[in-house]
């Protein structure tokens, strides 16, 4: 991602974000989520750097630290968390990180089919790791269908987003000398 000279950018620190995580009083479960999300997208993010690709590490890994940093809260308030996190992440002063936490759940139209950028692999990952443990696509919509599709709509929209998951998946692998089965052996949780 390229910037203008007029364009400020600025990404917490690793240490940063967890000082917001626990600011914002985020929960254990979530933290240690995001920490495996983290570990898939960094892995990832490095991997494409080595096979040529311009990505942003400190931004994935920010986005990925990040993501679900209004979570519980907007649960309790009813309001869809990617927003919320990306309002105030934006408040805070981090607006490259906030559009990476705004699309880690629905991605921006094109997004699917355009360049792998620090937001679809925000995304992916987040869509490959189930509470802590690094599991397939496959495994994590069933666990999400189950979960949140309860209307037929809302399971339409699953599927919908589980076969984009899957043309995503495809993209960001072609790039790579490993299989998408492979991840869960090679990440390291930091």
């Amino acid at each position: 991602m390229l910037y203008s000279c007029s364009e400020v950018r600025v990404i917490p620190s690793r240490d940063k974000c967890f000082a917001l995580l626990q600011e914002n009083g985020v929960p254990e479960h979530i933290i240690q989520h995001s920490r495996v999300v983290h570990g898939v997208a960094l892995y990832l993010c490095r991997a494409l750097i080595r096979q040529g690709e311009k990505l942003d590490q400190a931004l994935v890994e920010a986005g990925s630290l990040l993501h679900d940093i209004t979570k519980m809260k907007s649960l309790e308030m009813g309001e869809g968390h990617p927003q919320s996190g990306a309002h105030l992440l934006s408040r805070l002063g981090y607006p490259q990180v906030a559009e990476i936490v705004r699309q880690h759940v629905i991605l921006d139209d094109g997004t699917f089919t355009g360049p792998v950028t620090e937001a679809t692999l925000v995304h992916y990952a987040d869509k490959r790791v189930k509470h802590t443990a690094i599991v397939s696509l496959g495994e994590r919509f069933r666990d999400l269908k189950e979960r949140y599709g309860k209307t037929p709509a809302a399971l339409a929209w699953m599927e919908d987003l589980e076969r984009k998951s899957f043309k995503l998946e495809e993209r960001i692998f072609q790039k790579l000398p490993i299989a998408p089965d492979s991840l869960a052996s090679l990440v390291k949780v930091e």
